[in-house]
C-alpha cells in the first residue's frame, strides 16, 4: 500500500499491537484490528475542528482499521453496514466523522449494504483489499509492449473455482454463483444465472447491483455501495461493489429469504435499470449495461 501522507502531518498515531491478542489478521506487511474508535487513532484534535465536533466524532468507531505492521500507523479505516437514510441523525454523524477523518488525513473505506455485516464479512473483505493493493503495487507501471498482453488485473486472475470450473478466482461472488445453480436445480430459482451491473457516480460512491430470478416475474436483488475516501481498493471500486452485491445475494439464498417485500417484480427492476441508464451523464464512464434495459 502506498503512503497516505498522514505520517507527515503527525496526527495519526501507532495502534499498539497488543501482543497479537486483538489482531484480526496479519498479512503482507499489514495488521488489521477490529472496532477502533476515532480517538484511538489520533494524537489530538486537529486544527479546524471545533471542540464540539471533536467531542462527537472522536467517540465514533470504525469496524476495522488496517495499519502498517512496521510503524503501526493507520492506513485506512473500514466500515460495513446499512447506508444511513438521507437527513437522519446517523447520516449527520457519518458526515461529521468523515469531515474529521479528512482533517486528520485518515483514509476511510465504507461499504454500504442492508445485508453485509462486519462480523460475518469483514475479515474476507479486509484480506481482499490488502491482497488487491499488494498485487496492484507489484504491477505498478507495467504495460503491454509489442506482442505482450496487458497484465491481468487482480479481479481477473484465472484459476480453479469451488465448483471445479476455471474462472476468476478473485471474484468474491463465485460461491453465490455456484449456490444459485444448486438453488435452481432444487427448484428454488427460476433461472440459475446471477446477473448484475455496476456504476460509479460522479463525485459519489461506486454502486453495484446483483439479482437472481426467484420466479419468472420476480427477482431477489441486492445493492451495495463502495465509497473510497482518499483511498484505493486496488481493484475497480464499481466492480467490487457488484461482487459484494453478489455476495449479499448469496447470503439471502442461504437464509432462504425468497419470499416477502424484499423481492422486486421483474418489470420494476427493468424500469429501475432504464431510469439509471437515463442518468448516464451523472456517471463516470457512462452506462455500459443498455442490454439489460429490455425486459
Amino acid at each position: 500500500m502506498t503512503s497516505t501522507g498522514s505520517d507527515d502531518r503527525g496526527w495519526l498515531r501507532a495502534v499498539p499491537a497488543d501482543g497479537g491478542r486483538d489482531t484480526l489478521l496479519s498479512r503482507a506487511g499489514y495488521r488489521a484490528y477490529p472496532a477502533r474508535r476515532l480517538s484511538d487513532l489520533v494524537q489530538g484534535r486537529p486544527p479546524g475542528v471545533t471542540g464540539s465536533q471533536w467531542s462527537a466524532a472522536s467517540r465514533a468507531s470504525f469496524d476495522f482499521v488496517i495499519c502498517s505492521a512496521d510503524t503501526g500507523r493507520p492506513i485506512v479505516a473500514v466500515e460495513i453496514g446499512p447506508v444511513a437514510s438521507a437527513g437522519s441523525a446517523e447520516q449527520r454523524a457519518e458526515r461529521l466523522k468523515d469531515a474529521v477523518s479528512a482533517a486528520l488525513g485518515l483514509p476511510v473505506l465504507r461499504i454500504g449494504s442492508p445485508t453485509l455485516r462486519a462480523a460475518e464479512h469483514g475479515r474476507r473483505l479486509v484480506e481482499y483489499v490488502i491482497d488487491a493493493r499488494a498485487y496492484a503495487a507489484g504491477g505498478a507501471g507495467v504495460t503491454a509492449t509489442g506482442d505482450e498482453p496487458a497484465p491481468v488485473g487482480f479481479r481477473d486472475i484465472l484459476g480453479r473455482l469451488p465448483d471445479g470450473r476455471t474462472g476468476p478466482v478473485n471474484d468474491l461472488g463465485a460461491l453465490t454463483r455456484a449456490a444459485a445453480v444448486e438453488a435452481y436445480v432444487a427448484g428454488r430459482l427460476a433461472d440459475p444465472i446471477v446477473r448484475g451491473l455496476h456504476v460509479r457516480w460522479t463525485d459519489g460512491p461506486a454502486q453495484g447491483w446483483s439479482w437472481v430470478q426467484v420466479r419468472p416475474d420476480v427477482c431477489l436483488i441486492e445493492r451495495v455501495s463502495v465509497t473510497e475516501h482518499r483511498f484505493s481498493c486496488g481493484v475497480d471500486a464499481a466492480r467490487l461493489a457488484e461482487d459484494l452485491a453478489t455476495v449479499a445475494v448469496g447470503e439471502r439464498l442461504r437464509a432462504a429469504e425468497n419470499e416477502g417485500a424484499d423481492l422486486l417484480p421483474r418489470a420494476e427492476l427493468t424500469a429501475q435499470i432504464v431510469a439509471l441508464s437515463q442518468r448516464r451523464n451523472d456517471l463516470v464512464g457512462g452506462f455500459a449495461f443498455d442490454h439489460l434495459c429490455a425486459d
